[in-house]
C-alpha cells in the first residue's frame, strides 16, 4: 500500500515558502515616509502628542510674561469720561432703562479703575483744563509751515494711503482712540474716512476727534481727514487707552416721535404725515453714504414746504432714526413719522417763527 504521508511538506520547506510573502506584504503595508509638501490640510499626519504637550507650555510661558507686564485695573490719566461712541451719543439725553446690568462693563470685569455706569465710565478725578490744553501745546510744538503742510497732505490724503482708518457709523468710537495712537507709532498722520450717519454733523467729529486723540486736523476735504500727531509726539509715553473687550448694549431712550406732535392736534398731525408721504423726496439717501449736504438741503426745503420727506431705502431702520435724531438738532426740526424707511420731517412751530422774522 502507498502511504500519502510522503507527501507531506517538512515544516522548514512550508516557511521558506510564505516568508517572501510576508516580506512583500509587509513592504506594501508600510509606505515609506513622504515630504511635507505632499501632506495636504485634510490629509496631515497626526502630530505627536509629546509635541503638542511642548507647544502648550510654551504658549503657558508666553501667557505667563505678558501677564506679568500688564497689571490690572488700567488706570487711565484721559481727563474725560470713557464711552463707546464720542460723537454719536449726547450726555445730556438720559437713559429710561437699560437692555443689560450696568453692572457688566465693556471694558471686562475688574480691568479698569473706573465704575461703569452703562452708558459711560466716568473719570474719578477732576482735571484743570487749562493744565490739559497746555500739555496739547506743548506736544503740537510749533505751528506746520505751508510748505509742511503741502507735503504731509500730499503723502496721506490719497486713497491708497496704508495709514487710514474708516470712521462708520459708530462715529468716532472708544477703540479708534488706540487705533490712531498706534498709526502715530510709525506715521505723523493718519487718514480719517468718514461714511454713513457722522458724515451729517463732521464739524462734531472733527472736534472729538482733536479733543480726544491730541492732534491737529491739517486738512479736510468732504468727507476725508488728516489728523497730525504734533512734533513733539513720543510714542513711548503716549496715552493709556484701555480697551473696550466688546460693544456695549444701547440704552432705552424715549420714543423719537410722539403719537401727537407738539403744537398740533391729533388731525392735523395725520394730515400732516399723509402730505409728507405723498410728496417727492427732497434726497435720497445711500447706505454708508455720505450725507454732508443733507442739512442744507433740508434747510432750503422747509423755505417753501412745511413738510419734507427723505428716501431712505436700504439704509436700515435703525440708521433712519439716527439720522432723524441728527437732523432735528442741526436743521431744527420736528421728525413726526418714520415708516418704509422714511422719514417725514415738519418745519415745526419755531421754524415758522424763525422765517417771520427773516
Amino acid at each position: 500500500m502507498l502511504k500519502f504521508s510522503s507527501w507531506r511538506r517538512p515544516p522548514h520547506e512550508t516557511l521558506t515558502l510564505t516568508s517572501p510573502i510576508l516580506s512583500i506584504f509587509r513592504l506594501l503595508t508600510q509606505s515609506p515616509p513622504l515630504p511635507d509638501h505632499i501632506h495636504d490640510p485634510p490629509f496631515s499626519l497626526t502630530s505627536n502628542p509629546k509635541d503638542n504637550k511642548k507647544k502648550k507650555k510654551k504658549k503657558k510661558k508666553e501667557n505667563g510674561e505678558s501677564k506679568k507686564g500688564q497689571t490690572f485695573p488700567f488706570k487711565s490719566d484721559l481727563p474725560f469720561d470713557f464711552r463707546y461712541s464720542y460723537s454719536e451719543a449726547n450726555p445730556s439725553v438720559h437713559p429710561i432703562g437699560f437692555r443689560e446690568p450696568p453692572r457688566f462693563s465693556p471694558f471686562g470685569p475688574a480691568r479698569l479703575d473706573r465704575k461703569w455706569t452703562g452708558t459711560a465710565a466716568p473719570a474719578e478725578e477732576v482735571v484743570d483744563p487749562a493744565v490739559v490744553s497746555e500739555q496739547r501745546k506743548a506736544v503740537l510744538g510749533e505751528p506746520l509751515s505751508e510748505d509742511e503742510i503741502a507735503e504731509l497732505v500730499e503723502r496721506y490724503r490719497h486713497s491708497d494711503c496704508s495709514r487710514q482708518i474708516n470712521l462708520g457709523k459708530g462715529g468716532v468710537t472708544h477703540n479708534m482712540l488706540d487705533d490712531i495712537h498706534n498709526h502715530w507709532k510709525r506715521a505723523e498722520a493718519v487718514r480719517i474716512k468718514c461714511l454713513g450717519v457722522p458724515t451729517l454733523d463732521m464739524e462734531n467729529v472733527c472736534f472729538h476727534l482733536e479733543d480726544k486723540c491730541g492732534g491737529k486736523i491739517i486738512y479736510r476735504n468732504i468727507n476725508i481727514i488728516l489728523l497730525y500727531r504734533g512734533r513733539n509726539y513720543d510714542p513711548k509715553n503716549r496715552p493709556v487707552v484701555p480697551l473696550m473687550l466688546w460693544k456695549p448694549y444701547a440704552p432705552i431712550y424715549p420714543k423719537l416721535v410722539k403719537p401727537v406732535a407738539d403744537g398740533l392736534t391729533f388731525e392735523e398731525t395725520k394730515e400732516m404725515r399723509n402730505r409728507g408721504l405723498n410728496l417727492p423726496p427732497v434726497m435720497k439717501l445711500t447706505k454708508n453714504g455720505v450725507y454732508v449736504n443733507v442739512v442744507e438741503r433740508v434747510r432750503e426745503a422747509f423755505r417753501s414746504e412745511e413738510v419734507v420727506r427723505l428716501d431712505c431705502t436700504h439704509v436700515g431702520s435703525s440708521d433712519c432714526k439716527r439720522i432723524g435724531v441728527k437732523l432735528r438738532d442741526l436743521v431744527p426740526c420736528v421728525p413726526i413719522l418714520f415708516k418704509d424707511e422714511q422719514i417725514i420731517l415738519w418745519k415745526g412751530k419755531n421754524g415758522e417763527e424763525h422765517d417771520s422774522q427773516h
